[in-house]
């Protein structure tokens, strides 16, 4: 039990990302005392309704974080470069969902139910991962725990809520345009993202390989405490409002079989498995939209790699994804007492070689 009630600042909290973090808390029923909304200068002034509630927002400034004790950043990089740092200096612990801070060797990358220990070394950042490595996280903990990883290849369908709002109103506005027989417009991406896929997130690295791409294949190395892991991801932005799925093929230090990996990745908190390809159940993009829990299924056996499995996940890129994990971070460090940095706290090392195990 978190005690006594905190205060809280979200900052981004006019975009999707942090609109749905307030409403976590909510949900969550988060211990608040001040719930403070803040955002750039040219949304201070409005209001964000949550659960028919109205919370007015003001701008994000360094004087803004004065009494704040947990901060929650969903505001881009830059304002997290610039902002987090100022946050702490005025007493806040701050959980960042850009991508900033993930690696910077002295910032923890959390995922709640993989690596919590983590938590306990921060030094007032604490990075929230990539929605994409977030969901994929779990299910590599459980086969790591069990039988060691040795390469993993993941290719990413991912949703367009994941580039914010001005994209979920894009893609409906397409819609409308081909129903009409109308010209598609695009300016958020490249092409077109209606009835389209697009194999390019982010900038792409002079590796070829795209930032998100990118993101992945160190993140998860972070996250599971597994620096040499070799990673290849390909990430695609298809036309769905909300909810990220992957293929994922995985080469295994033991060989697992398919029924033993479905019991690996039930026995992990938040990770249910819907696998029953013969009557047509497996996980939905359209049917993770609104939860919290990673959904796994197409579990099998690879036959291409001697000790190989292939699987499907899914999951609510704006909830697990994203606003949802930074909440449980937040309760994680109330609940331990892990508020404020570690120097100041006179932390010591915690958690396992592996990554502090499961929460």
């Amino acid at each position: 039990m978190i005690r006594p009630p905190l205060s809280v600042a979200v900052v981004g909290a006019t975009g999707v990302v942090g609109r749905t973090m307030i409403q976590i808390l909510t949900e969550r029923a988060f211990p608040i005392r001040e719930l403070r909304l803040l955002a750039s200068g040219r949304s201070a002034g409005v209001s964000v309704s949550i659960e028919g509630r109205s919370y007015p927002v003001a701008e994000a400034t360094v004087d803004a974080f004065e009494g704040v004790e947990i901060a929650l950043f969903s505001a881009g990089s830059d304002v997290s470069t610039e902002l987090a740092p100022l946050a702490v200096s005025r007493g806040a612990t701050v959980i960042d969902n850009s991508n900033a801070w993930r690696m910077d060797p002295a910032v923890p990358l959390v995922v709640s139910q993989v690596n919590p220990d983590d938590a306990a070394q921060h030094e007032g950042i604490i990075a929230n991962p990539n929605c994409s490595t977030m969901q994929l996280a779990p299910v590599l903990m459980a086969l790591r725990d069990a039988a060691g990883l040795e390469r993993v290849v993941v290719d990413t369908y991912q949703s367009v809520s994941g580039t914010g709002a001005e994209a979920l109103a894009e893609l409906e506005t397409q819609i409308r345009a081909h129903v009409a027989g109308e010209p598609k417009e695009a300016h958020v991406y490249p092409h077109p993202i209606a009835f389209n896929a697009l194999p390019e997130i982010d900038v792409f690295l002079p590796n070829g390989y795209s930032r998100e791409e990118w993101k992945v294949v160190t993140e998860s190395r972070k996250i599971l405490h597994l620096p040499e892991l070799r990673v290849s991801c390909t990430a695609v932005r298809v036309p769905v409002f909300v909810s990220h799925s992957e293929a994922v093929h995985v080469e295994t230090s033991r060989k697992v079989t398919a029924a033993e990996a479905r019991e690996l990745f039930a026995a992990v908190p938040g990770v249910v498995v819907l696998d029953d390809p013969a009557r047509h159940v497996y996980p939905l993009a359209s049917e993770a939209a609104g939860r919290d829990e990673v959904f796994v299924g197409r579990v099998r056996e690879d036959p291409s790699v001697e000790r190989g499995l292939a699987f499907w996940v899914v999951s609510d890129n704006l909830r697990k994804g994203a606003a949802t994990n930074a909440v449980e971070i937040a309760e994680l460090i109330a609940e331990r007492g892990w508020l404020g940095p570690a120097s100041v706290r006179g932390a010591g090392r915690s958690g396992t070689g592996d990554g502090g195990g499961r929460a």
